[in-house]
């Protein structure tokens, strides 16, 4: 490990970096420079977050339904059968009051049964006034009663029937609707999550360096279930809320405009105490899934090197990070639910002001004969109606929060600057020979930190070029290069003769193969990792490929032998039979260009020479490049190249390069001279 004590981080991301890496140490300061990283490591594990950005509801919303435009038809048929199911709805209430009012008729019908047969309802009316009972005879102005008749059940009936059609019909044009919407939604998401698996295949591997696995991984599974998850609750639910309070205003104006004026004053009330709420909590629910992200971040890391915590004692201040981290998401996260849960609250208090005006001038109506009984007691339905979505509303609003925070991030994801495109007038390989050249190339992970100046190399076709050199001289670097993981800053890298920029990425990688350090293997079966070099290759092909290798000789104590199916990441193997497997894979590839990376750093010294010799056949004929610490590995390479600093400082072969007596004979001397001693 590093010098003095290393923080878990630094132990988590040394323990990343996949078998045989050597664990970095960090500080809690800046990260280390890419330059230190494999081509395909698993990116920086620090606890740096990504840019913060302020919270940007309304364009980041606007964004979000733009993509429903491809759901066109699907979101006009849900918007027909939402106001289909409104306008059934809406009338109902209209319907029941004229049962009220049936029922009502029947009451006050049976009350003057003592009035002589065939008075009218007008004659006992005026009867009333005349008897100084005007009041009385104001609210019986509006009832439809016959003197001395009961209630009509008949007619009762069947308007109750009709109730009871309209409100199944409107239950079943709404179940239609939110059938269909849960479609459109889940292809939203389905292209949401196809754009986001695209972008991720033209990002460059600069941003995998920047971005903490744990916050990418956020990103692309925690906050597209979130956006999601909100899209399905709101989206049907806020089209039916707002057709409802369209058709219940319409409804409540053709029954009384005046009781209508009295429900709309608490409106305004209603836009600013909303306003007011959700700008308050937006910010808290951005703070919320970024916190969230570096939550996943650092237990991600944590867990990959759970092992080293362990060793290192360091799990003290691996929980105390956590804490930390978690007291951050739990302030967050109860802000932004408590300030967006007062909206609810405060929707019922605005509906209840509504339905107290309205009982209070509704009741005054009927007193003054202006409205029936039956149309106050619509009303007051109706004014359930138009609050209840207005309380829906403002309960949906910390979901729609906090699904626009959510998509916020993704949208930065979709955003990020991607890798330069090929070449239009890109050319295709001929027959490849495997010639490489570096022509004058200099490059830098970050401008102020020069790693490669000028650098210039030619390796001829079939030639092995071994790569030595201290950590962080830049090995790494030339192979990132070569395979087009980055762009040189300037000068050329040709391949026969061909600028590698001029051809297109997937060409230039299907005639390399490369095995590295950092051994990866997928869930399947070991027939299915060696055939990820090869998808086409036969059995025999994947047989020959593992003899190769050694895989052959531990394969047959496996339980299922290459039907085995390999636990996460390898686990059910040893660390050296992983890297065999990869071995096999890229003997299988049958590459022009092979490109080793410390391949035998995890196989036993018994085990190294055999490999040697099968990795001297697969080298026959083809270009390589040979990354090693271990020189004896390297002592037949035809050039060994001894880099420091990003420059190459000594170039030749391997009896040469000692009687220089220079850094190649440093290195030589460090591993075989001897355990070293301390001068007295």
């Amino acid at each position: 490990m590093s010098e003095q004590s290393p923080s878990p981080r630094a132990g988590a991301e040394g323990a990343s970096a996949g078998a045989g890496a050597a664990p970095q140490a960090q500080a809690a300061g800046p990260m280390r420079p890419p330059a230190r990283r494999g081509p395909m490591g698993g990116g920086p594990m620090g606890m740096g977050a990504p840019a913060e950005k302020a919270s940007n509801f309304g364009p980041s919303a606007r964004r979000l339904l733009g993509r429903l435009r491809g759901e066109r038809i699907a979101i006009v048929l849900v918007t027909a059968l939402g106001a289909a199911s409104v306008l059934l709805t809406v009338i109902g209430p209209k319907l029941l009051g004229d049962a009220t009012n049936i029922v009502f008729a029947g009451f006050i019908g049976r009350q003057f049964a003592h009035v002589p047969a065939g008075t009218t309802r007008a004659e006992v009316i005026a009867g009333l006034r005349h008897q100084g009972q005007g009041q009385l005879a104001d609210v019986l102005r509006t009832a439809r009663f016959t003197p001395g008749q009961g209630i009509d059940f008949t007619a009762l009936a069947h308007l109750l029937m009709w109730v009871l059609l309209l409100y199944v019909a409107a239950a079943v044009f709404g179940w239609v609707q939110g059938w269909v919407m849960n479609g459109v939604v889940a292809r939203t998401t389905f292209a949401l999550r196809r754009d986001v698996e695209e972008k991720i295949h033209r990002l460059p591997l600069a941003y995998f360096d920047r971005m903490p696995r744990g916050e990418l991984l956020s990103r692309v599974t925690n906050d597209i279930d979130n956006v999601q998850q909100s899209l399905q609750q709101t989206m049907s639910q806020l089209l039916q809320s707002l057709l409802t309070v369209v058709g219940v205003l319409v409804m409540m104006f053709w029954t009384s405009w005046l009781l209508a004026l009295s429900a709309l004053v608490t409106i305004p009330l209603t836009l600013v105490v909303t306003q007011q709420i959700a700008k308050r909590s937006q910010a808290r629910f951005v703070a919320q899934w970024r916190h969230t992200g570096q939550l996943n971040a650092q237990i991600e890391e944590a867990f990959t090197g759970h092992s080293l915590v362990k060793v290192f004692g360091r799990h003290r201040e691996v929980e105390a990070r956590f804490t930390a981290k978690n007291d951050e998401l739990y302030d967050a996260s109860f802000g932004a639910q408590f300030i967006s849960g007062i909206i609810m609250p405060a929707m019922m208090f605005v509906g209840n002001l509504i339905y107290a005006v309205i009982a209070v001038v509704g009741g005054l109506m009927i007193t003054t004969g202006s409205l029936s009984l039956g149309s106050v007691q619509a009303f007051i339905q109706y004014s359930r109606q138009f609050t209840q979505p207005l309380t829906q509303l403002g309960s949906m609003a910390n979901l729609l929060q906090s699904g626009v925070a959510s998509a916020e991030r993704v949208f930065e994801l979709l955003d990020a600057d991607e890798q330069e495109p090929d070449d239009v007038d890109a050319v295709s390989l001929p027959g490849v020979t495997g010639r490489i050249a570096f022509e004058d190339v200099a490059f830098a992970y970050t401008p102020d930190r020069p790693l490669i100046r000028a650098l210039n190399l030619v390796a001829e076709p079939g030639q092995t070029v071994a790569i030595v050199g201290p950590t962080g001289a830049g090995k790494t670097t030339l192979v990132n290069l070569m395979m087009r993981f980055y762009d040189p800053d300037s000068g050329r890298i040709t391949l026969d003769g061909i600028d590698t920029r001029r051809l297109r990425r997937q060409e230039l990688r299907d005639v390399m193969g490369m095995v590295l350090q950092d051994t990866w293997l997928f869930a399947g079966t070991i027939r299915d990792n060696i055939a990820y070099g090869r998808p086409d290759a036969s059995p025999d092909d994947i047989l020959g490929a593992a003899r190769a290798a050694y895989v052959d000789r531990f394969v047959h104590s496996l339980p299922d032998g290459y039907d085995t199916v390999l636990e996460d990441e390898g686990a059910n193997v040893s660390a050296g039979e992983k890297q065999l497997l990869t071995i096999a894979r890229a003997f299988l590839s049958r590459p022009s260009v092979l490109i080793l990376d410390e391949a035998t750093s995890s196989v036993d010294t018994r085990t190294e020479v055999l490999v040697q010799q099968a990795m001297n056949a697969l080298r026959a004929g083809r270009t390589s490049f040979v990354i090693a610490h271990r020189l004896s590995t390297i002592r037949d390479a035809d050039l060994i190249l001894v880099m420091e600093h990003g420059d190459i400082v000594e170039q030749g072969t391997h009896d040469s390069l000692l009687e220089a007596g220079g850094a190649y004979h440093r290195l030589y001397q460090s591993q075989f001279a001897g355990a070293a001693v301390d001068e007295v």
